[in-house]
């Protein structure tokens, strides 16, 4: 990427900071930048990130498609802008209570924010761009756990370790609502009209042991699995071993 490319987008990070011209010179555009990222947030909402285009956001605005780059530099760098203006959405609670409850609470505004706007799961750039709205996240999800033990190094590794856990279970829930709302069945549907052929091919006693387990959360769940609880549990567990790192 011309490092020309990487200043422009960066100046636009931080348009509010910096008083960035909103776009290029020349004539008086029809839209702000903020405009515009923000119907590229309701198109990528709408169709997911492997569907999105600049195109599409320009269609959404009633532009031409080389209008969009007077604003910003490319699809990349509008995906960059999108992702720190989401990050920024909502006010940032104060962190109360004991280290468990401030690690959840860092993790739950993650599973919110994955909820909200899915398309963050699949953003694949490795090298973040750093926003103002990016940049008091992280101040916040440090914050949870200033003082609590942790090295520095540690510090930055948990909020690390949080990030990905979540990003992982929220994943497999929002395939799950997808799924769900593509086929058009629930999952008790699913399983009443697969069930016929299952119990052919899996006679009573053939998995003992799966088939006892599975009976159990079937029951439990009411559906093929419960990404919700399952992420509770698992953040739950992951809160244990940093809890028992401290203790170390």
């Amino acid at each position: 990427m011309p490092n020309d490319d990487i200043d422009r987008t960066l100046g636009l990070l931080w348009r509010r900071t910096l008083g960035t011209p909103q776009g290029s010179r020349g004539p008086k555009q029809r839209f702000s930048v903020d405009e515009v990222i923000r119907a590229a947030i309701v198109v990528a909402d709408d169709e997911g990130l492997p569907a999105f285009s600049m195109r599409k956001v320009a269609d959404r605005l009633g532009l031409k498609l080389m209008s969009i780059y007077t604003y910003v530099p490319g699809r990349s760098e509008l995906i960059g802008l999108m992702a720190d203006e989401v990050a920024g959405e909502r006010e940032l609670p104060p962190h109360e209570g004991a280290l468990r409850g401030r690690l959840t609470g860092v993790a739950l505004e993650m599973w919110d924010r994955f909820h909200r706007h899915p398309w963050l799961l699949q953003v694949e750039d490795s090298r973040p761009w750093i926003g103002p709205n990016s940049s008091d996240l992280y101040e916040w999800q440090l914050s949870a756990i200033e003082g609590a033990g942790f090295t520095d190094l540690e510090m930055d590794q948990v909020i690390t370790l949080l990030t990905s856990f979540t990003a992982g279970a929220a994943r497999t829930s929002v395939d799950t609502r997808r799924t769900a709302q593509r086929s058009g069945i629930s999952d008790a549907d699913w399983w009443a009209i697969n069930a016929p052929v299952l119990e052919r091919v899996m006679p009573p006693g053939a998995y003992p042991i799966s088939g006892r387990v599975g009976q159990v959360a079937g029951a439990e769940y009411d559906a093929v699995d419960d990404p919700g609880r399952s992420f509770r549990f698992g953040l739950d567990r992951v809160v244990d071993g940093l809890e028992r790192l401290l203790e170390r």
